[in-house]
């Protein structure tokens, strides 16, 4: 890891959100290929996904869901259940940045994408009682719809298909649907 990356990664834990801002972008930006450096950095942001503030958690959720990619050492299979958990943070913003981060993670693997794809549909028939459930459901279908993007799976869009099947909101039930909308015309145009 070079000087420049390693100052601007110090700087994610930064209490200045503009200068956390402009190193968030950098070092994201490079985790959209797969980095050499990810395990120089994994512990730090395990830690910070703890322990930062409410910003510097949605980051660390985000660049450990980004460095998924450049796990050969597959730990994100151990660490998986401390992204789960920033789904549910006390933050709601930050939890929504976790859970949406969260199809990188999916998509770095068939192992990860069934873990992940068995957990989140857990929390979208768990969630109901929270505060922003619909939009945590929304987030849901819509990290999956990403995972489907990447790895097309019949089994994955049959399975959100059931999992709108149980929204009891008709208007929920549009929207939710309206993200596999396109598909959904394929399927019935075929039969």
């Amino acid at each position: 890891m070079d000087q420049i990356l390693l100052g601007q990664v110090k700087k994610l834990q930064s209490k200045d959100a503009d200068e956390r801002y402009a190193a968030y972008k950098y070092v994201i930006n490079l985790t959209n290929e797969p980095v050499d450096w990810a395990y120089q950095v994994w512990d730090d942001m395990l830690q910070l996904l703890h322990n930062g503030d409410n910003h510097q958690r949605s980051i660390a959720a985000q660049m450990l869901s980004s460095l998924a990619k450049s796990d050969p050492e597959e730990r994100m299979l151990k660490d998986l259940h401390h992204l789960i958990a920033a789904t549910k943070d006390e933050m709601f913003v930050t939890a929504r940045h976790s859970l949406q981060s969260l199809w990188m993670v999916a998509v770095a693997s068939d192992e990860l994408k069934k873990k992940v794809v068995d957990q989140l549909s857990k929390r979208f028939n768990e969630c109901t009682k929270e505060k922003n459930s619909t939009l945590v459901r929304y987030d849901i279908l819509e990290v999956f719809r990403k995972i489907y993007n990447e790895k097309p799976d019949e089994k994955l869009k049959n399975k959100c298909v059931s999992l709108i099947d149980t929204e009891e909101d008709p208007k929920y039930k549009k929207k939710y649907a309206g993200l596999w909308k396109d598909l959904m015309k394929v399927t019935k145009a075929k039969k």
